[in-house]
């Protein structure tokens, strides 16, 4: 049994903007490091779009974090489920 609810594209968002927000980076710095328009990086952050692991993986990349670290954050926040 999975002991995470269910997946929530806000906050995978909210930990993509903390790592960008704790390097320094503008979303039009980090869009351009892994090759995505500005506004596709908003619609993630913001949880309106639900990335792909290659969009993923060009973002933890661009981050310089490991994306099981990412993947971590986002579990942590999700909590268990009830």
């Amino acid at each position: 049994m999975n002991p995470y609810g269910s997946y929530d594209p806000e906050i995978m968002g909210r930990v993509l903007r903390q790592a960008r927000q704790a390097r320094g980076m503008s979303q039009e710095v980090l869009s351009g490091l892994a090759a995505l328009s500005r506004s596709h990086l908003a619609g993630i952050e913001t949880g309106r779009i639900t990335p792909g692991a290659d969009t993923l993986w060009r973002l933890a990349q661009a981050l310089d974090q490991p994306l099981s670290e990412l993947i971590r954050r986002v579990e942590a926040q999700a909590g268990p489920k009830r």
